[in-house]
């Protein structure tokens, strides 16, 4: 039975780290739209003809893009979790629910 509780301790540090991954993401994306609205608002304030965020928007903007990317791009990961789960309830076994 120990090669079963330490891959459900490795099933259960893979799912807590994936909710760190995207807890990142929404930070990482929150701060991308606040602080463009704040170079945008300057630029409106500013009346400058040619729209300078852009370059900030684009750079930043790809950066959030792969982040999601690589955070939301694993079903593989979340499927095998899953079938991990309802394997050890047919067991009898309970996931600790309590820590995920």
């Amino acid at each position: 039975m120990p090669a079963v509780e330490s891959r459900t301790e490795d099933l259960r540090e893979q799912a807590i780290r994936q909710l760190g991954r995207r807890t990142e993401f929404a930070y990482h994306l929150t701060a991308f739209v606040l602080i463009n609205s704040a170079l945008v608002a300057v630029w409106f304030m500013t009346g400058r003809p040619f729209f300078w965020p852009i370059f900030p928007m684009l750079g930043w903007g790809i950066g959030v893009f792969f982040h999601a990317m690589d955070v939301y791009r694993r079903p593989y990961s979340e499927e095998r979790i899953e079938r991990e789960m309802a394997r050890l309830e047919q067991r009898g076994g309970e996931w600790p629910r309590d820590e995920v």
